[in-house]
């Protein structure tokens, strides 16, 4: 039975440690590896893999995880030198709710393989804001295939949607291509509300219109399906459809409403979108953006300084570096020290 290493101390002052980061989510996993310098960090060394960890009834599969970060890790430490490990931060897609493995066994498994005992976990939402944001108070949208708001002024979270496209995730990928095929399928029925270019562009996606609900409804990943349609929907709109142009004018209300929701009150704040949503355009921007200039008049927006990747080696540098002034939560952002 292996016992469990030592906690590794900080390096000495002037000397750099080395932290981790890890982006798991339903598009695969990224680990980074990075010399931290006080407590920011550089990224010296990242790898990636499509295959999701794999999720289960109880949750994030603790073991599937580790049997990828480990050896990944101890790879890319030996090509920088083989440095101690002071922190490392996992941001997880689902941690709030399919986490309690991974709370459960990553710290011990951890300190086990590296001697590391500051661990932070956190929701995927969390380390999107951290790598739009940094440590500093304001609203971060992240939005995808589904979309989440978070906000903070550093005593606690807020947060609005992220529950799902049946509930929620209103303005996302996947709620513009629902509502887009809803145009398509008006269209082809002769019924109020259709658009004919919407139509065109589902069947050269998904077949004839008579059989899309068959292509759509036994898909277990509907959602990315639906999303998969967002970018059409863009293009009829800066083609001048105006049933497209509608459904974007109203994907971005939702998107301003969810970052007014998280936004932090009185002075002025930081909005930062943030994921590939937001590569839609003008279509989608320019209403979104007008729109929150009325709903966050305080607010300014600013570009995304990274991804989440980058928010999550910015959790573990200062983590390491005791420098942490992000609010921890028994959901979001759960810290080991």
């Amino acid at each position: 039975m292996t016992s469990p290493a030592s906690p590794v101390p900080p390096a000495p002052p002037g000397r750099p440690g080395l932290v981790v980061g890890v982006d798991s989510g339903g598009s695969g996993l990224r680990i980074a590896l990075a010399v931290r310098r006080d407590d920011s960090a550089e990224t010296v060394e990242t790898t990636a893999s499509a295959e999701p960890v794999r999720t289960g009834a109880g949750g994030i599969d603790a073991g599937h995880l580790l049997e990828r970060l480990i050896p990944a890790v101890d790879a890319m430490r030996r090509r920088a030198g083989d440095g101690p490990v002071e922190a490392v931060a996992v941001g997880a897609a689902g941690m709030a709710t399919l986490g309690d493995r991974l709370r459960a066994e990553l710290p011990e498994a951890l300190a086990r393989a590296w001697g590391v005992r500051r661990l932070a976990l956190a929701a995927d939402a969390v380390t999107a804001y951290a790598g739009a944001l940094g440590q500093r108070p304001g609203a971060v949208v992240a939005g995808g295939t589904g979309l989440i708001a978070l906000g903070t002024d550093l005593s606690g979270w807020r947060r609005a949607d992220g529950w799902g496209h049946l509930l929620g995730d209103c303005g996302s990928g996947a709620w513009i291509g629902r509502a887009g095929l809803e145009a398509a399928m008006r269209a082809y029925d002769g019924r109020r509300g259709g658009s004919a270019a919407l139509l065109a562009y589902a069947e050269r996606r998904f077949g004839p219109a008579a059989g899309i609900p068959g292509v759509l409804y036994p898909r277990t990943d509907r959602p990315a399906v639906l999303a998969s349609f967002a970018p059409d929907v863009a293009a009829c709109a800066g083609a001048d459809d105006p049933v497209a142009t509608g459904i974007l004018t109203r994907a971005a209300r939702r998107i301003a409403e969810a970052a007014e929701a998280v936004c932090p009150a009185g002075t002025a704040a930081e909005v930062a979108l943030t994921g590939g949503l937001f590569r839609m355009g003008a279509p989608l921007l320019g209403p979104l953006r007008a729109d929150l200039e009325t709903l966050l008049p305080q607010a300014r927006e600013v570009p995304a300084s990274g991804d989440p990747l980058t928010g999550a080696v910015t959790l573990a540098a200062a983590l390491a570096a005791d420098a942490l002034r992000l609010p921890e939560d028994p959901l979001l952002l759960q810290l080991t020290r």
